[in-house]
């Protein structure tokens, strides 16, 4: 006989997002200062932002980098790209 009828039971799985300019590992720490009741039944997935962080991180001091980030504001090319957005030469009266 196989294993038919026997279900498997899996944890929930959830994907755990960091702040700007922290970690996956700065939330793992965080997180685990939950009840472990709660940890051994969670699988939690930590990832780190696609980006390196490019400024001052509010956990320097309290937590080693590296630092990470989910995005990059470019204020050139953005502000560029409002003044073309919003040019008066481009009405048409």
């Amino acid at each position: 006989m196989g294993s038919e009828g026997r279900s498997i039971a899996r944890k929930p799985r959830f994907l755990c997002l960091h702040g700007f300019r922290t970690s996956g590992e700065i939330m793992k720490i965080q997180l685990h200062k939950w009840p472990k009741s709660v940890i051994d039944r969670l699988d939690l997935v930590f990832l780190d932002a696609p980006f390196p962080c490019q400024g001052k991180s509010d956990v320097e001091g309290i937590f080693d980098p590296p630092y990470y980030e989910w995005f990059q504001f470019n204020k050139v090319l953005c502000f560029s790209s409002l003044s073309s957005l919003y040019s008066f030469d481009s009405y048409v009266y």
